[in-house]
């Protein structure tokens, strides 16, 4: 098994229906493909980024019959590469409740979805800055974590608010993750306050990779996101950045071995110890 792995992080300004978000991104996977990506990643909401309700149910869709996500399958076969799709918002598939998820797909060389992550926790906030979320109305959370196999080690899946919880990043890396994603579309305020020092953080707490492709920009529904795709090191180290708003690549090659050795140089995941309290 080969310890480097060519990959491509894509920062995208999804449109607000499924169909504009696979013509917005096909374009910027195939670049990637063309530089010799063997995994691209994608942002949260890369089908669609649509905030209002009334228009949200009228793109929302099945993931079997989604436009991008069946697009998305069928270029990932064409190219023969890894996709994560960092997330599709489709429907839940859950009776009896018409929240949608917020769902990360990985699909491999031949086009098949070969692992699903659904959204754990969700961002319902009122910023000081007088802006509200509240995702919880229309997202179901997910209930259990997933790491998937790929040729070359174990991938772990996360999605944007997630990121702010590390006991989900220590369970991931405990289940042998060498690679973490964090697919998101952050806030503005959260993303220049947060996004460089959490990515950094649970990066240097499980000793992983951590890759981050993100949305950024003002987009269709009203939403500004703050961009800056990252890629940090299992030392916490910043492999590399778009530091602006707009689509991009970026292309990066990792040394996996670089995760053995910083996890035996600092071997916490093998130091929990059970304790009391506090009361």
């Amino acid at each position: 098994m080969s310890h480097m792995l060519d990959i491509a992080l894509i920062q995208t300004r999804t449109p607000a229906t499924a169909q504009g978000g696979l013509d917005h991104v096909s374009p910027l996977i195939r670049q990637a493909a063309a530089d010799g990506a063997q995994l691209i990643l994608t942002p949260e909401g890369t089908n669609f980024l649509e905030q209002r309700r009334d228009r949200r149910a009228l793109v929302l869709s099945d993931e079997d019959q989604d436009v991008c996500v069946l697009g998305l399958q069928g270029l990932a076969a064409e190219l023969g590469v890894w996709l994560l799709i960092g997330s599709a918002i489709v429907r839940s598939g859950h009776a009896g409740d018409d929240r949608a998820a917020n769902r990360s797909l990985l699909i491999d060389p031949g086009g098949r979805i070969v692992a699903r992550y659904d959204k754990l926790h969700v961002f319902d906030v009122d910023l000081p800055n007088g802006e509200s979320y509240r995702e919880s109305a229309g997202i179901r959370p997910g209930d259990a974590a997933a790491v998937a196999q790929m040729p070359w080690g174990r991938l772990g899946l996360s999605v944007c608010y997630d990121v702010r919880f590390p006991q989900l990043f220590r369970r991931l890396a405990k289940a042998g993750a060498e690679v973490i994603a964090v697919p998101a579309a952050f806030t503005v305020p959260t993303g220049r306050a947060h996004w460089e020092t959490l990515l950094r953080a649970r990066a240097i707490e499980t000793g992983a990779f951590v890759l981050a492709p993100a949305q950024g920009g003002l987009h269709e529904d009203g939403r500004s996101t703050w961009g800056r795709t990252l890629a940090v090191s299992p030392w916490g180290e910043v492999l590399g950045v778009l530091d602006h708003d707009a689509p991009g690549v970026l292309s990066l090659q990792l040394d996996l071995s670089a995760v053995e050795t910083a996890r035996r140089s600092v071997p916490q995941l093998s130091h929990d110890r059970e304790f009391a309290g506090p009361a």
